[in-house]
Formats: structure tokens, C-alpha cells, sequence
């Protein structure tokens, strides 16, 4: 499938209103969460360092848009998003800009993300460099390329290190110049989380997916897998910070974070277990995306407070 879709927006639609929802601002959480966590363990640490910490946070956010921008074009041009598609509308898909407008505006997406690392680059030193180039590089090639992740599935795997240890481990260094062996375990919590929205999501478009050859980890090993995994990924979620607390037998607020994973997240896993009905699972993207925003905000305070 090529560029083809049509090039006139549909006049009901702002113009604004359509690059705004192809962001898709309820997937940004994701981005936001483990940087916050991040920025905590700094605070805590005494190391906070607030020009590092808004670049981070930044950052993170623009790389989530172009990732999400890039993938509304690949997955038209792949034919993975059709008129038929569960989930919400695709801009692409719906004709309301072209496949090749969407990569332009991935590709500014990037290259700010890029200009908000400068500050961290010239902190941090080439370390800081390499994370950020292969930070794009993953959400370029999340859906595009030979070897697209999303493809492959190969995706949850990169969502779980680079939106995990990576994300939490690299806004710390870029705050405190050093990188404790303790810190990249805190980022598997949030890691986990934002995991479970791609799983969420691959697993109420499972048979989208298998049609377009878009060989997620749910489609490779059906649909109860993907809703183990998924279960799997809120325990993780648990376990991360009461083992922290546990070996640490210090910063116990954390095991509120636990808590409220477990509380919440049993109740979005029955709801993955037993439906099928897209109205149903659209919704569970956005709360698996609460869920994740409310844990790194509770893991945060009950880290530094306590």
C-alpha cells in the first residue's frame, strides 16, 4: 500500500484537533510516568536538578508524539489500520492527512525531542547521547522499517526497557551524574505498566493484526496469552517496589504504589479476561494509562516523603 490516502481533511474536523488526537494524548502517560519517577529518586538523593529534569520530561513527551505520529503512517501504509479498526480513529486511515504529512510531522517530533536533549547531551556526555539516539531510533522503528518491533513482536519487550530502567535510569543520571545499580530495578514498575497498554491494546486488535501480518506477541501466541502477559505485567508492577522496600527496610510509602496496582489492576485484568467488546477495551488503554500515571505519582511521593 502506498501514500494514497486522501489529502483533504474533512471540514467537520478543526485542523488542530487532528494532529491533537493523533498524538494521542492518553498514551502519553506513559512517557510522563517513569520521568517523574526519575526525578523523585533525584529529589530524594539530593541531586535534583531542575533544567535536567524539564529537558527530560520534554523530551520523553515529544519522542512519545513522534512514535505515535509515525505509527499512525506506517500502520495505514502496512494496511494494519483499516476503515474496519476496533480502536479509535486513525488520521491516516480516515484520509484526514496524508501518510506522508504524518511522517513529516513524526520526523519534527523527533528533531525537537532531539534539541530538548542538547542541554542533557552537554550534561551527561555521550552516554546521554546514545540513550537518546536509540530512544528515537525505537520509536522509529516501532512500525517502520524491514524489521518493524510492532511487527515482530519484539515491541512489548523494547516498551518495557525503554519506557522502564531506561526512561527512570537516564532522567536520574542526567540529574545526579551517577547511576546506582538500584535505580534501573525502580524503572521496571513503571516499565511493566506501560507495557500492559501496548498488551491492552494488541489484544483487542488481535485479529487486525493477524489479517495485516502484524505479528505481535498476542498474535504469535493467541489471545489468553496476551491476557496472561498482561496480568503478569501488573504483578510486576507489585512486586517492584514492596522488593524495594523489603531490601531497603527504608521508604515504605512505596508499598502504597503496590497496593494500588493491585487494587486497580485486578479489576483491568478481569476486564481483558472477559470481554471482547471493543466499546468494552477502548476504555481499558486509557485506564491501564491511569493506572500508570497513579502509581509512578504514589511510587514518587512515597518514595521522597517517606
Amino acid at each position: 500500500m502506498t501514500d494514497a490516502s486522501p489529502t483533504t481533511p474533512s471540514a467537520s474536523v478543526p485542523r488542530w484537533r487532528v494532529w491533537l488526537d493523533a498524538a494521542r494524548p492518553k498514551t502519553l502517560p506513559a512517557a510522563i510516568a517513569p520521568v517523574l519517577v526519575g526525578i523523585a529518586l533525584a529529589v530524594e538523593a539530593g541531586a535534583f536538578h531542575a533544567l535536567a529534569a524539564t529537558c527530560a520530561l520534554l523530551g520523553a513527551v515529544l519522542i512519545q508524539v513522534g512514535t505515535n505520529y509515525a505509527n499512525d503512517a506506517e500502520d495505514f501504509v502496512r494496511g494494519a489500520d483499516t476503515a474496519a479498526r476496533k480502536g479509535p480513529t486513525r488520521a491516516t486511515a480516515a484520509g484526514l492527512v496524508t501518510a506522508g504529512q504524518m511522517r513529516t510531522a513524526a520526523a519534527v517530533a523527533f528533531g525537537l525531542a532531539f534539541a530538548a536533549g542538547i542541554a542533557l547531551i552537554l550534561r551527561g556526555g555521550w552516554p546521554i547521547l546514545a540513550v537518546g539516539l536509540a530512544s528515537i531510533a525505537s520509536g522509529y522503528a516501532y512500525t517502520a522499517g524491514r524489521y518493524a518491533l510492532a511487527y515482530t513482536g519484539l515491541a512489548d519487550l523494547f516498551v518495557l526497557v525503554f519506557f522502564g530502567p531506561v526512561a527512570v535510569g537516564g532522567t536520574y543520571y542526567v540529574q545526579a551524574l551517577d547511576l546506582p545499580g538500584w535505580v534501573p530495578i525502580a524503572g521496571l514498575g513503571p516499565g511493566f505498566l506501560a507495557t500492559a497498554i501496548l498488551l491492552a491494546n494488541n489484544v483487542r486488535d488481535v485479529e487486525e493484526d493477524r489479517a495485516a501480518d502484524k505479528r505481535t506477541l498476542v498474535v504469535r501466541f493467541g489471545r489468553p496469552f496476551g491476557v496472561r502477559l498482561y496480568n503478569h505485567c501488573i504483578s510486576g508492577a507489585v512486586v517492584v517496589p514492596a522488593a524495594l522496600a523489603l531490601v531497603s527496610r527504608d521508604h515504605l510509602g512505596v508499598l502504597a504504589a503496590a497496593v494500588l496496582a493491585a487494587l486497580l489492576g485486578r479489576r483491568l485484568v478481569r476486564t481483558l479476561a472477559t470481554t471482547e467488546d471493543p466499546a468494552v477495551l477502548n476504555p481499558l488503554l486509557g485506564k491501564t494509562a491511569g493506572l500508570l500515571f497513579l502509581y509512578s505519582v504514589t511510587f514518587a511521593l512515597g518514595w521522597v516523603l517517606t
